[in-house]
């Protein structure tokens, strides 16, 4: 009687034992998966965060870009205007040029009449 009781205690203790062990082994689980699901979420931060770095890299790059058009339209338009001055400051020496011809003309005109008066006074006097 008395090895009988000892022999269910015996396998009491030993089920006991055996499912203590199952319930560590499933909560060794659940750590395991709750583990496993840090990591992945870890993963997918430093995706996001790469991906964010690339995007926020290429609006970089398309707002240089945008600042170099704009400099070089600056750039081009300042050529533009020193080109025009150029063109008008030879359009008005050509027509300083012209003016000072026609001055030249009226005056050598002048001076004609003034020795053809002359030469007439002299023919008159010589009459």
């Amino acid at each position: 009687k008395e090895r009988k009781k000892e022999k269910e205690r015996e396998r009491k203790k030993e089920r006991n034992k055996e499912r203590q062990k199952e319930r560590n082994k499933e909560r060794q689980k659940e750590r395991n998966k709750e583990r496993q699901k840090e990591r992945n979420k870890e993963r997918q931060k430093e995706r996001n965060k790469e991906r964010q770095k690339e995007r926020n890299k290429e609006r970089q790059k398309e707002r240089n870009k945008e600042r170099q058009k704009e400099r070089n339209k600056e750039r081009q338009k300042e050529r533009n205007k020193e080109r025009q001055k150029e063109r008008n400051k030879e359009r008005q020496k050509e027509r300083n040029k012209e003016r000072q011809k026609e001055r030249n003309k009226e005056r050598q005109k002048e001076r004609n009449k003034e020795r053809q008066k002359e030469r007439n006074k002299e023919r008159q006097k010589e009459r």
